[in-house]
């Protein structure tokens, strides 16, 4: 199946910087869209960001212009460089994929196991 592998979590100060990582590794044959959720405690889960396969992105009206989703179609990885960030991005980051996996014909939604970001003085 395919597994989604996250990376760069951690703890910043207001105004500082992340850069996010996620890889769709397994058994596949493409990735379709890609992107970024994320769950603050108490808050329903919310899309971050997300960017097709074609470059297509949009962006949550919280981040625009404070993030930047890219990624490289052939290592099937997808990045969230988090910029200017304040305490209300605190929350716990989710990647998200639509891949088709080797043996179907369809994409289905796959998601990492989330990566922790706080922002705290």
């Amino acid at each position: 199946q395919v597994q989604l592998v996250e990376s760069g979590g951690g703890l910043v100060q207001p105004g500082g910087s992340l850069r996010l990582s996620c890889a769709a590794s397994g058994s596949l044959i493409r990735v379709n869209a890609m992107g970024w959720y994320r769950q603050a405690p108490g808050k329903q889960r919310e899309l971050v960001a997300l960017l097709t396969r074609g470059g297509d992105t949009t962006y949550a009206d919280s981040v625009k212009g404070r993030f930047t989703l890219s990624r490289d179609n052939a290592k099937n990885t997808v990045y969230l460089q988090m910029n200017s960030l304040k305490p209300e991005d605190t929350a716990v980051y989710f990647c998200n994929a639509g891949a088709q996996a080797l043996g179907t014909t369809y994409a289905s939604l796959f998601w990492g196991q989330g990566t922790q970001v706080t922002v705290s003085s």
